[in-house]
């Protein structure tokens, strides 16, 4: 196999209400992908636990911990166990009062490669996440590992070209977004699958637009509103990867939960970014409007 060829996991999985069974399904779903050769394992948004953000209730940040803490040290032992590189996502309490939607990476001798804190964090019905988490700090900046430069976001920040973009300016081979978003079982189906195709369409575009691979991991299964004021979120799954043309490599199961191993070849970046030099033909000189909220 060349060099260039990258094998990577994605592990898709329904939550409980029970974080030590999560977080062996977790751990369970780590070793399938290693088993199959991935080199690079990706986990969903907020894997340890339910998806809490539905309400606003302040008892919910124990399911917080330090980074190092618990989850750091047993995923950074599985990362040396297995020899492989591991994309996790964790509800981080970095002090008291102070908590953040934060991506941990893991280098194969176990130690924290890096971390990414979600930028952008929404505020909707159903995804009260600022009642929970700080905007990020550490900026975008790509996460040197044995495996590439990996340009790590989280959720919410698949919708803003901007983050894709700065990661790839920095170096990125490839963009990676642990997820956690799902449909209202109220909306229409025809409005369900508008939803689901604007989120594929939009994490593609960043592949076109930017030249490399994206690797989007998402959940699946119901979780029931604990407020009993809606009926839910009904996580579309659908985890896939895209090459640096936007092009499918591995899609997933929209029901089901699913080990997606599959290969990247990394050196088409550079080729593609020959034939379509995007980076080459931005006018910055014309941008600074960018910097702006809205242009009156």
């Amino acid at each position: 196999m060349s060099n260039s060829i990258l094998k990577v996991g994605l592990v898709q999985h329904s939550n409980t209400g029970d974080i030590a069974a999560n977080f062996q399904k977790t751990l369970d779903g780590i070793r399938n992908a290693a088993r199959q050769g991935a080199k690079l394992v990706c986990l969903q948004e907020l894997h340890r636990s339910l998806y809490f953000c539905q309400v606003e209730d302040t008892e919910l940040f124990d399911l917080a911990e330090t980074i190092p803490g618990p989850s750091t040290t047993v995923l950074g032992a599985l990362a040396k166990e297995l020899g492989i590189v591991i994309v996790s996502s964790l509800f981080e309490k970095r002090a008291t009062g102070l908590y953040h939607n934060t991506a941990v990476v893991f280098e194969t001798d176990g130690t924290i490669a890096g971390k990414y804190r979600k930028m952008h964090i929404p505020d909707d019905p159903g995804f009260y996440e600022k009642f929970y988490f700080t905007p990020g700090d550490l900026g975008f900046t790509p996460i040197q590992t044995s495996v590439g430069k990996l340009g790590v976001l989280v959720c919410w920040d698949q919708w803003f070209p901007e983050g894709a973009r700065l990661m790839a300016m920095a170096g990125a081979e490839l963009l990676i977004y642990p997820t956690a978003i799902g449909w209202n079982p109220a909306d229409d189906r025809d409005e369900q699958i508008r939803q689901r195709d604007a989120w594929i369409i939009a994490q593609r575009a960043h592949s076109v637009s930017n030249g490399v691979p994206v690797i989007s991991v998402n959940r699946v299964g119901h979780e029931a509103d604990p407020s009993g004021t809606s009926e839910g979120i009904q996580f579309w799954g659908n985890s896939f990867v895209t090459g640096p043309q936007g092009e499918f490599l591995a899609h997933g199961s929209e029901t089901e939960e699913e080990i997606l191993v599959v290969d990247i070849d990394k050196a088409r970046s550079e080729s593609v970014r020959r034939w379509w030099p995007y980076l080459r033909d931005r006018r910055i000189d014309h941008y600074h409007d960018l910097l702006k909220i809205y242009r009156d």
